[in-house]
């Protein structure tokens, strides 16, 4: 892989934009100021003062009548507070008319009256189910039974059952609607998340990421304590213009209060390439296949090399964390460093991480709370070189790998070498190298304070710099050096991003009534910029470019900068704890749009209804929770690159004129380009069976308009495309979520399951098109799928003479149409085959059992209903055209025509081709449904009475397996695909759910262990 950008120096500042911009910006600043301040003043002086404290103490106990340790007690709608002790002994001032609220991760936050008591004992329970969780969402946190929105939360230990670094693998099959797709089982690339179906043609389809609260930023799995997944409008409808495609929240975890925890966690395991149902021929094979066709000889036997498990190895997985926590009542701290090594399974691959992470709170006084925290990644990353991959399923089995002497074989001067492209991919990983290292720094400096009992300011700001260097070699001994006599590429790239958040908030019940209203200003700028450096000509084993005698092309680079600024307000009520109402409007500015749509508006509503607080419900004993949600509102998709509205120049060689730098029109200008427009509803049903089970459904429909789209320009125009707004797309969906807890006893078994439907529809496309990409084996077409496969219908074989055959459709003098085949491709009707690369089905299964100190998890995802094209069947299932590449072997059922009569799969081989029957068709369009072990863990915690002794809290072991099994009738190594795609130039868009020369994923094999002290 080599990032080589070119791009014209193009700077953005402030007074580039129209004077208009600048004062509009600034006028709202002071407006929301003026706003912010007055909000503050009412507020102020409209606060209760409680009356005089006194100090309550008491005891806290769980529910086995141990004391519970570290237990949060404070007084509500306030940040007083204090945890208690190793005896669970808590003391703290309060007034008669304070409410304390104790809490504890795993156990159900308790609510007491103070009154007039001077004692407060307290039992708490357990959580018995999900809807008393409380979750980070928006930018506060409720309880799940409160939520008007739709949202799935995944604990950090439920996320890490697979081993990954990757948060985004970890969630695949997690959550409902949630769907994750890789198109590699590179260590050093990352997966693809779409949520709730495909919304945008050209701009970007991922959701937003959140860290602590914060836009952006940067985490490490091992540090994660949950992820929680926005999904409706009155969820992710805080951030506005970035909330298009959801929002994913990963908050870290942070100290509590009471004795220092030390925690070791390491994992060890081997990984192996999976091949599925894919196997390639050996020389006996592809010799008795070409034969055929063509004439071979004997001594094309002489060799057996397979290619495939020579490129490839068993990799190492290392996973290694060490932690410590704890604090005081005024301070608490975490601290954590990893380690995390994964060789790929493909030789000289892998991918190496060292992340250090110190989150540390600190009360500076009653009022005042400091938060800092920092993380820091360092990266080095070794990609595949040359043409790996691609050589280790075309090479030919009769060329040898390996000299007399043990040395590789050289392609080009072997004699006799038989493989088209004359390589060895053996002898260039001697010389050539792909790496990078790269270096991340995320701040965060937060600060609370509590200006009256319900009244909170709080601003949250954050840095983060990044730092990359990466090069690339090419000796000149290797065929991809030899043409330059040896090539090298550098590339350096540097990003900041600045952000500030300033949040207040007001806080409050009287009596039945409870009303929290947020007001939020927030502004973000992000500056790149990248040098390109290479240089030819450099002697062997030289990777330096002070060696070079010459360059390649002149060196390049280039500057980005974009800048976001937010106004936001929100209300949120309830009553009694049972009707909940909670609306929101968000002004957004962007610099990425036309000087005439810079702003956008968005708002959002929700409103549920716990059933179950009513008294018509209360003996109905086998529903423990019931509760009516629903929501409507407006989102946006800004991601769509910086510049897209702005008319550019570009600043080149080729434009000199007369020694002087000349510089030509590349981008035309859009004024009104503005955002996506997307419109979410969606109406949600949760409950509670027999205190055992949990169900949660959603049924929404998202509506997208004002698609990004570059638009292809005629020629006359001077100018390739033009980014516009062009027509609509709508997603509709169900989603089910159901845990269910079948034993309770000392034997635990709980099962989740997830599963979600989307359906996907094109309605209207800009100035009466039918298609936005009328070439393309996607289209984009109004009435279909975005993701409906466009292409020649395969038609069979011939039985009389083995010719491929497709469908034609003739339309004759009356207009009427008739069907018929045709063994000429050119004659072949393009039309849509009725399917779709998206899945109609989606979801994950996880069973966990438990028995005193053992454990066992089982964790399957699925895909069901999409279609996936397989692109490199067309080079080793290609019927005899490409003799001088190796051959796949049929898999079961699948039958080659020989002669007439018979009734084959394959098309009779000729040399040289059978009438491009290798062409874009339906005939490499296969069913990418699958069914994976994603994960399988056996566990055993040891008893606290063998590790007391030697001062451990805890300890457990475990073995572990990823990627187990995948059930599947795909003929390539694997069915999963990148099912969300980049766009990939004008007019046109990568073909979502297309599978080519697919590095396989791994299967691992892992042995771990878990101290506490």
């Amino acid at each position: 892989m080599i990032r080589i950008y070119k791009q014209p120096l193009t700077v953005f500042s402030k007074e580039a934009l129209p004077a208009e911009l600048r004062s509009g910006i600034s006028v709202k600043v002071r407006t929301f100021a003026g706003i912010f301040g007055l909000l503050l003043t009412v507020f102020t002086a409209a606060a209760q003062t409680g009356g005089d404290k006194h100090p309550v103490s008491g005891i806290v106990k769980d529910e086995t009548n141990e004391t519970a340790v570290g237990v949060s007690v404070r007084i509500k709608h306030s940040s007083a507070g204090v945890v208690t002790d190793v005896n669970g002994r808590y003391s703290i001032n309060a007034a008669n008319s304070d409410t304390l609220q104790f809490t504890y991760i795993g156990l159900q936050t308790t609510d007491r009256a103070v009154g007039s008591q001077r004692v407060i004992n307290v039992t708490m329970k357990s959580k018995s189910s999900a809807i008393s969780e409380v979750v980070v969402v928006g930018y506060t946190s409720k309880q799940v039974s409160q939520l008007s929105s739709s949202v799935s939360v995944i604990s950090g230990d439920k996320l890490r059952d697979v081993t990954s670094n990757d948060v985004a693998s970890l969630l695949q099959g997690k959550a409902p609607g949630v769907v994750v797709s890789s198109g590699s089982g590179d260590p050093t690339s990352s997966s693809s998340i779409l949520i709730r179906g495909a919304s945008s043609i050209n701009a970007s389809t991922s959701p937003l990421i959140v860290v602590d609260g914060n836009i952006g930023g940067t985490y490490n799995a091992s540090d994660v304590e949950s992820i929680t997944v926005l999904k409706d409008a009155a969820a992710t409808g805080l951030y506005g213009s970035r909330a298009a495609n959801g929002v994913i929240i990963i908050t870290t975890k942070m100290g509590k209060a009471g004795q220092t925890r030390i925690d070791v966690s390491s994992t060890v395991g081997v990984n192996t390439k999976t091949t599925g149902n894919f196997h390639l021929m050996n020389s006996q094979q592809l010799y008795d296949y070409q034969k055929t066709f063509e004439t071979v000889v004997p001594s094309d036997l002489d060799h057996n090399t397979n290619w495939f498990d020579l490129a490839f190895r068993k990799g190492i997985t290392q996973n290694h964390t060490l932690s410590a926590s704890g604090g005081s009542e005024k301070t608490q701290y975490y601290i954590s460093g990893n380690y995390y090594n994964e060789q790929g399974t493909l030789i000289d691959n892998s991918n190496r991480n060292y992340n250090f992470r110190t989150n540390v709170t600190t009360k500076l006084n009653d009022k005042l709370k400091l938060s800092v925290l920092l993380n820091t990644i360092y990266n080095q990353q070794t990609y595949p070189t040359d043409n790996l991959l691609y050589d280790a399923y075309l090479n030919l089995p009769y060329d040898p790998a390996y000299n007399a002497d043990g040395t590789p074989t050289d392609g080009r001067t072997y004699p006799g070498w038989q493989g088209r492209d004359k390589e060895n991919p053996l002898q260039a990983l001697q010389y050539n190298f792909s790496n990078s290292r790269a270096i991340t720094t995320n701040g965060d400096l937060n600060l609370d304070y509590s200006i009256t009992k319900h009244l909170t300011f709080g601003t949250y700001n954050r840095i983060t710099l990044l730092n990359d260097k990466y090069i690339s070699y090419s000796d000149v001994r290797t065929k991809a050096g030899g043409a330059n006599s040896g090539e090298l590429y550098n590339q350096d790239d540097y990003s900041s991003t600045l952000l500030t958040s300033n949040r207040l908030k007001y806080d409050n019940s009287f009596g039945e009534h409870n009303l929290t209203l947020l007001a939020v200003g927030e502004g973000q700028s992000y500056h790149f910029d990248n040098a390109l450096l290479n240089g030819k000509g450099l002697p062997p084993g030289r990777p330096v470019m002070s060696t070079a005698s010459d360059i390649i092309s002149n060196p390049s680079g280039g500057t980005d900068d974009y800048n976001f600024r937010k106004y936001l307000g929100q209300a949120d009520y309830n009553y009694a704890g049972k009707y909940f109402v909670v609306g929101s409007y968000v002004h957004e500015y962007s610099s990425r749009f036309g000087s005439s749509n810079p702003s956008g508006n968005f708002f959002q509503a929700g409103a549920s209804w716990i059933l179950t607080k009513e008294s018509f419900m209360s003996n109905i004993t086998p529903i423990s929770f019931l509760k009516l949600r629903a929501s409507y509102g407006t989102t946006g998709n800004a991601e769509i690159g910086n510049y897209q509205a702005l008319g550019l120049y570009s600043i080149d060689q080729s434009a000199n004129y007369g020694g002087v730098p000349g510089a030509y029109p590349t981008q035309k200008e859009n004024p009104n380009l503005t955002w996506e427009k997307i419109k979410t509803a969606n109406i949600g049903l949760d409950f509670g069976l027999f205190k055992r089970i949990d169900v949660s459904v959603d049924v929404y429909q998202k509506t997208s308009s004002a698609l990004l789209f570059q638009v292809p320009l005629p020629a006359t125009e001077g100018y390739d495309y033009e980014f516009e707004n062009i027509g609509s797309v709508r997603n509709r969906g169900l989603e089910v979520n159901i845990t269910s807890r079948n034993l309770v006893g000392a034997f635990k078994w709980e099962t989740n399951l997830n599963l979600a439907l989307n359906r996907n529809k094109v309605l209207s496309l800009e100035s009466g098109e039918t298609m936005a990409s009328p070439g393309a084996s996607q289209p984009v077409a109004v009435g279909h799928d975005i993701n409906d496969w466009y292409m020649p219908i395969w038609a069979g074989v011939n039985p009389a003479n083995g010719d491929p055959q497709w469908e034609q459709l003739v339309t004759d003098a009356n207009g009427k149409v008739t069907k018929q085949l045709t063994n000429s491709y050119a004659n072949a009707t393009r039309q849509f085959t009725g399917n779709s690369s998206s899945p109609k089905l989606t979801g994950g299964i996880t069973n966990t059992f438990s028995y005193k100190g053992f454990s066992l998890s089982t964790f399957f995802n699925f895909v069901y209903g999409n279609k996936v094209y397989n692109d490199s069947r067309a080079y080793f299932d290609n019927d005899g055209l490409y003799d001088s590449y190796n051959a796949m072997v049929a898999p079961s059922g699948w039958t080659r025509w020989t002669k007439p009569g018979d009734i084959a799969t394959e098309p009779k081989a000729v040399q040289g081709g059978n009438n491009n029957s290798n062409q874009q068709s339906t005939r490499y369009l296969e069913n990418g449904s699958y069914l994976r072990l994603r994960n399988a863990t056996f566990g055993y915690q040891l008893p606290t009475s063998w590790i007391n002794s030697l001062k451990i809290r805890s300890a457990r072991i475990f073995v572990s397996g990823d990627n187990l099994v995948t059930f599947t009738k795909f003929s390539g190594v694997d069915p999963e695909v990148d099912l969300s795609p980049p766009p990939n130039g004008p007019g046109n868009r990568v073909a979502g759910g297309t599978s080519s020369f697919k590095y396989p994923i791994s299967r691992k094999l892992l042995f771990g262990i878990n101290v506490g002290f």
